[in-house]
């Protein structure tokens, strides 16, 4: 018996053996994802919150959402990577003399505008002209720059830049839109304001100006069409058209109806509490500002400022995830000094002030500084000094709440904080300008250029006059802007910025919150965007011809297994 039950076991395990092999053979059926490729074709539509003005590169510094859309239709010399490194745009190579005064650029000679016209060294030129016109809207810092260079055509694909001295960051400079010299070298400066141009545009960038799109008698969005010469290579995308919306909760609704394909800015609000859309991809980057607080140093009514140990025990006092989370709903990252991350300058190395009150008060006590047994600020027990000051701040509802914030972290601390509140013209013109002030909340922008280039703010002989409103008279920490400015080799720029960074860090002339973060929401259906480190908002389009728009299916194929010897 026991032979037998054995023998039948064989069988059994043979005929399973010899069914899987069987089954092996048979063709498998699967259903597989189509992997995504670029293909040409389609439109895609996109909600730009605010209001059109003119599609005009030299008009539009104090207009994002044309800036936007101007990134689309212009073309400038240099573009710059996730980094904030140069790239080549219009300017095919560029070359720098040996003392850093003389950079020679060279175009690219297939770059034509929408009408056909070949781009030249000319067009350069009438555009650098117009942006030293004081007559336009251009920013002071611009103005003063392109004041003192000069700029010669060597023949009609090569231009001479000419500067008064060296001047490392000079190619973030040449980000601006080029203008067709052969369309409005006839008007003046203050006829171009104005000028039909600005309505229905003509740039050499990878989509060309098609129609203005009105609805009840109002601009309520620009049509724009892939441009086929474009010398960098057709865009996939066919058409890309702009929507304005007033807000962002009416782009969200235009959104789930299905009229638009992405949002240009999004904020925690616009979901109303619930979660984003399943089709929606949220693409977050850093935005190029620094919220921080300015402490004078050489405020006669606050001594204690000019303590290095104060300083940091005032930064280690503030919660400031707490700050984002509760003011920003979490659309910040916290900072660490003044160089934004990410990009080539900055040095990861630099250590990080935690919250940490414990610490902090242990250092107001290695200070001198005592806590009265009635409560109330702490005061030291030579003089009596109390730590007591007032932080001004805009009166925005996100700087009031920041400040009251920060103001109960350092009541926590023994620290008496009074606020003062006002618009923002009032606080630089009244209390920074002057210097007139003892702390201030404020943000400062990095968008003109992707070269953080901290001079302005941080530089001694910048304390006066200048943006140096901490009054940081610190010669180490100038003598490495000072190098950093003139120096052409990018490594040996990143080391004086290394050095720069951890000086900051040790001395705290401010003390450095956050960062905001830029949200952008764009359908599932658009592959290909990338979004890296921000100098503009307009960025987020860098990657725009690479774009395409893809429709998942699921595809049925059939594989034959292959017998095994």
């Amino acid at each position: 018996m026991k032979r037998l039950r054995w023998q039948l076991l064989i069988v059994i395990l043979a005929l399973i053996a010899i069914a899987v092999l069987l089954f092996s053979q048979k063709p498998i059926t699967e259903t597989i994802s189509e992997v995504p490729e670029p293909v040409t074709g389609g439109a895609y539509t996109e909600a730009l919150i605010g209001d059109f003005s003119r599609f005009n590169p030299v008009l539009d510094f104090y207009n994002p959402v044309d800036r936007d859309v101007d990134r689309l239709i212009y073309s400038s010399l240099i573009r710059f990577d996730a980094t904030g490194l140069a790239q080549s745009d219009l300017a095919e190579s560029w070359g720098i003399s040996r003392d850093g005064t003389v950079y020679n650029v060279s175009l690219n000679q297939n770059a034509t505008w929408h009408d056909g016209v070949p781009v030249t060294a000319a067009d350069v030129i009438f555009t650098v002209n117009l942006l030293r016109s004081p007559e336009l809207p251009i920013p002071d810092d611009l103005l003063r720059l392109w004041e003192d260079i000069e700029v010669e055509a060597l023949n009609d694909y090569t231009l001479q830049f000419r500067l008064p001295e060296p001047f490392s960051p000079f190619l973030d400079y040449l980000t601006f839109g080029v203008l067709p010299a052969h369309l409005l070298e006839d008007l003046t400066p203050e006829e171009l304001i104005d000028a039909p141009f600005n309505l229905s545009p003509v740039g050499s960038g990878p989509y060309r100006f098609q129609t203005m799109i009105v609805q009840d008698g109002r601009i309520a969005g620009v049509a724009l069409r892939a441009f086929e010469e474009y010398y960098a290579g057709r865009p996939f995308i066919d058409e890309i058209n702009f929507r304005y919306f007033a807000d962002e909760n009416s782009a969200v609704a235009a959104y789930r109806a299905g009229e638009i394909q992405g949002i240009s800015q999004l904020t925690p609000e616009a979901f109303a509490g619930s979660s984003p859309d399943a089709d929606l991809s949220l693409y977050t980057g850093r935005l190029p500002r620094l919220s921080l607080i300015f402490l004078n140093l050489d405020n006669p009514n606050v001594p204690f400022f000019q303590d290095a140990n104060i300083r940091r025990a005032l930064l280690l006092g503030i919660n400031r995830q707490r700050l984002i989370n509760r003011v920003l709903d979490g659309q910040a990252a916290i900072a660490d000094g003044p160089i934004l991350p990410n990009i080539w300058a900055y040095y990861d190395g630099i250590a990080r002030v935690p919250y940490d009150p414990e610490q902090a008060v242990k250092l107001i006590k290695e200070a001198g500084y005592t806590f009265p047994a009635e409560g109330g600020a702490a005061r030291t027990n030579e003089d009596g000094v109390a730590l007591s000051f007032t932080l001004v701040y805009p009166d925005t509802p996100e700087h009031t709440a920041l400040a009251e914030l920060i103001q109960e972290n350092w009541q926590a601390l023994g620290v008496d904080v009074k606020l003062s509140a006002m618009s923002y013209d009032e606080l630089v013109d009244y209390y920074l300008d002057p210097r007139l002030y003892q702390a201030a909340l404020v943000d400062i922008s990095f968008s003109r250029t992707p070269d953080p280039d901290p001079y302005p703010f941080w530089h001694q002989t910048q304390a006066t006059g200048g943006q140096n409103y901490s009054m940081w008279n610190d010669r180490q920490a100038s003598e490495y802007l000072e190098q950093a400015r003139i120096v052409a080799d990018p490594a040996e720029r990143a080391r004086l910025y290394r050095n720069f960074q951890v000086r900051f860090s040790n001395e705290l002339p401010a003390l450095p919150l956050f960062n905001p973060m830029y949200t952008y929401g764009v359908s599932d259906q658009v592959q290909g965007v990338r979004m890296g480190p921000l100098f503009d908002t307009s960025d987020r389009f860098a990657t725009v011809t690479s774009w395409y728009l893809f429709y998942e299916t699921g595809i049925v194929t059939e594989a034959t297994a292959t017998p095994s010897p």
